[in-house]
């Protein structure tokens, strides 16, 4: 598709200033757009670029106030905006046509709904349930007993275990594993001789409805009851979550947050990349846990905390701060131990004797 400059602001909306003209047939990085392109300034560390940029047109703020040699398009929303323009240039969804791939392994007892997709190399077991419309790309594994709602879509090689439990409108993306075991373990002697024994985690796993699950992620089973993941979780790659945690609704978890077992995370709640979370703990409604926090203690409701171990943003950005001044402290320590020796040396030196003071 191309759209003239002034096409794009009649389908996005904003104010226009300079040529509408311009056709626009895709969208790129300010520092890579071409004059056929559109961009966007979302990060002030680009505002700069939009005065040597060559794109067709930039997507700014009503805030922003630089230079630029392109139109540009002034817009309330900016990440909204650029949202919207990426759906106009986007390659066409791609869509599974409803069926069942001739190497795909069915049990017997599997309910199917109605316009589902079952891709190849695919493996239902027994008592399995799927609803309407769901799409299971190919090498998906749906473990006994496991129920699947509508209009999902579970890309390859996606691992539900055993009585899993997965609401309506769930996106779980490649080599996600759901309703693995949790980490349970206790030593005990036997025959004189120091034994491992695995504790039975016998609970379930139960996802809420518009999730989104990214690549790789393990949510374990519960060890009794269930693991839960409340509606509208958006979880990114690489996550780990234990047995028994409960996350509520609306939460997000970026890139390699690990969360330890039996953690009660609220609604709201944003996790920034590579947070670890320690057990037994619990995370108020809205908070927000900074990236590589580690939390040791309870989090109250509507709080930043960041650091090791967490606490409070505001504290933690002062630890650091002062931990960033250490090798200037360091320097000025050096400094006065060598001006204090000197003086050492000066009243320590012959005929320095000192005179008693006068009457």
């Amino acid at each position: 598709m191309t759209l003239t400059v002034a096409q794009i602001v009649e389908r996005i909306g904003g104010a226009l200033e300079g040529d509408g003209c311009a056709a626009i047939g895709g969208i790129a990085g300010i520092a890579d757009a071409g004059p056929s392109e559109i961009t966007f300034l979302s990060n002030a560390r680009y505002f700069a670029a939009a005065a040597t940029t060559r794109a067709g047109a930039v997507i700014a703020g009503r805030e922003w106030t630089g230079s630029c040699n392109a139109p540009v398009i002034r817009v309330k929303d900016i990440e909204k905006a650029t949202a919207a323009v990426i759906l106009l240039f986007a390659p066409p969804e791609v869509r599974f046509e409803p069926g069942i791939h001739a190497t795909a392994v069915i049990a017997g007892n599997v309910k199917l709904g109605k316009d589902v997709y079952i891709g190849p190399c695919c493996v239902l077991e027994s008592g399995v349930s799927v609803g309407d419309r769901t799409v299971l790309v190919a090498g998906c594994y749906l473990g006994m007993d496991s129920v699947v709602g509508s209009d999902c879509l579970f890309y390859s090689h996606v691992s539900i275990r055993e009585r899993t439990r997965i609401g309506d409108r769930a996106i779980i993306h490649c080599g996600a594993v759901l309703g693995s075991d949790g980490y349970g373990f206790v030593p005990e002697q036997k025959d004189g001789k120091l034994i491992i024994r695995k504790i039975p985690q016998a609970g379930i796993v139960q996802i809420g409805d518009d999730v989104e699950i990214g690549a790789n992620v393990t949510i374990d089973r519960a060890r009794f009851g269930r693991t839960r993941i409340g509606n509208s979780v958006k979880i990114d790659n690489l996550v780990h979550i234990a047995h028994n945690v409960s996350i509520g609704d609306c939460t997000g978890i970026v890139a390699q947050v690990g969360i330890s077992g039996s953690v009660t995370v609220g609604s709201r709640v944003i996790l920034y990349g590579q947070a670890g979370v320690a057990g037994h703990l619990e995370i108020g409604d809205g908070a927000i846990v900074g990236a590589r926090a580690a939390v040791t203690k309870d989090v109250p409701p509507g709080t930043h905390v960041s650091g090791y171990p967490a606490m409070s943003h505001d504290k933690s950005a002062k630890a650091h701060a002062g931990l960033m001044r250490l090798p200037q402290l360091k320097n000025r320590v050096t400094s006065i131990e060598q001006r204090l020796a000197m003086l050492e040396c000066v009243s320590d030196a012959p005929g320095n004797v000192e005179r008693p003071a006068k009457k």
